[in-house]
């Protein structure tokens, strides 16, 4: 994988190099405590340890149609929700799972939903591609290639209408970008000034697809054709995400105005566990960035060097989310699966509330 040369301002902040990261300067994480680090830490760990038991669950049979995991990119939803403020909204596609437990979803109801059982988070109906916790304003976990897109800049529109001081983050893949929809979204949210980030989740592959031959010029760089600003920044470094999106989040929280950002990161696995890891893409390759620039071990010596963490505490933070993981699957296993009556509930919002019904006509037909 060739990544394209980048000319943003924003480009290189964390580029792997040996030493602090230069967004470690940044305001937004000089405000960080020791405690708000280590949470942070254990937060990247347990999205990496939740996805290494749900393999596992999988390869077991335990969980039917698609997995995809988000091994090796937990720096960048991790970096991105611990910035969400009250009035924040996060959207994001199929690879939701490290969103979730980013905006403070239980391993659980996670889990539960994995295995398509009653308890969890979706009631067991939606599977791997559709978490969902508005609660925490967290709206999915979508299927279609870039379908969540417009749904985020709905998101924006909704807090502009209401005159709510906050943001939209609509997550997408690098093969997002060459939607139409997608470009539908760029248009409106520009047109209206509406307070989104479009968040561009760059791993290089587009499915089995690498970026260079199925995308052309920078990805961020396209937010020009609708006089939107754009940034880039390197999502293995966990300060350097913060740093970036923090400066785009405030921009349109306060002003209400959209951007387009563009992370570059990683996946370990396949498109889905479906797929092959290697089959376009060299073992190599994988394990050179496994090697320099895993984002947990990025954070881990970076904290490290700070003396905000220990070998000790590092094998704790570890053995507990392996530990909450484990648990989280015996909930899973344990929990009844949904009933053939579960089938015609939460898909009409009348069929729930009949009491409160207007309409006539049949709801379903059998």
């Amino acid at each position: 994988m060739t990544k394209k040369p980048t000319t943003s301002s924003d480009a290189k902040a964390g580029d792997g190099a040996p030493g602090a990261s230069p967004a470690l300067a940044a305001a937004v994480n000089q405000r960080l405590s020791q405690d708000d680090k280590i949470g942070l830490f254990r937060t990247m760990m347990r999205i990496r340890r939740f996805e290494e038991r749900s393999l596992r669950a999988y390869q077991g049979k335990k969980i039917g149609g698609f997995l995809h995991l988000y091994i090796g990119q937990e720096a960048v939803a991790v970096g991105c929700c611990s910035l969400m403020g009250r009035h924040d909204h996060v959207i994001t596609a199929y690879r939701d799972h490290g969103h979730a437990i980013a905006v403070g979803m239980g391993l659980n109801e996670l889990m539960a939903e994995l295995y398509g059982k009653a308890t969890g988070c979706s009631k067991g109906k939606g599977g791997s591609m559709h978490y969902f916790d508005p609660s925490r304003n967290f709206w999915g976990g979508h299927g279609i290639v870039g379908g969540q897109v417009p749904l985020g800049t709905g998101l924006a529109y909704a807090l502009k209408y209401q005159g709510l001081k906050g943001a939209a983050m609509a997550f997408m893949g690098d093969g997002a970008v060459n939607q139409g929809a997608v470009h539908e979204a760029f248009n409106l949210a520009a047109l209206w000034q509406l307070p989104v980030v479009f968040v561009i989740e760059n791993n290089g592959y587009s499915m089995g697809t690498s970026q260079e031959r199925s995308s052309a010029g920078e990805l961020a760089k396209r937010a020009e054709g609708y006089d939107m600003p754009w940034g880039q920044c390197l999502g293995h470094d966990l300060y350097a995400v913060r740093a970036m999106m923090d400066r785009f989040l405030t921009r349109a929280r306060e002003e209400s105005k959209p951007a387009v950002v563009e992370i570059d990161t990683y996946r370990y696995r396949g498109h889905s566990v479906a797929d092959p890891d290697n089959t376009y893409r060299a073992k190599a390759e994988i394990e050179e960035y496994r090697r320099t620039k895993d984002p947990i071990q990025v954070f881990q010596d970076a904290l490290t060097a700070e003396g905000v963490l220990t070998e000790a505490l590092i094998g704790q933070i570890d053995q507990a989310a392996r530990a909450e993981a484990e648990a989280a699957a015996e909930f899973a296993e344990a929990s009844p699966y949904p009933t053939v009556e579960d089938i015609q509930q939460d898909v009409y919002w009348e069929a729930d509330h009949p009491a409160e019904r207007k309409s006539g006509g049949r709801l379903f037909f059998e």
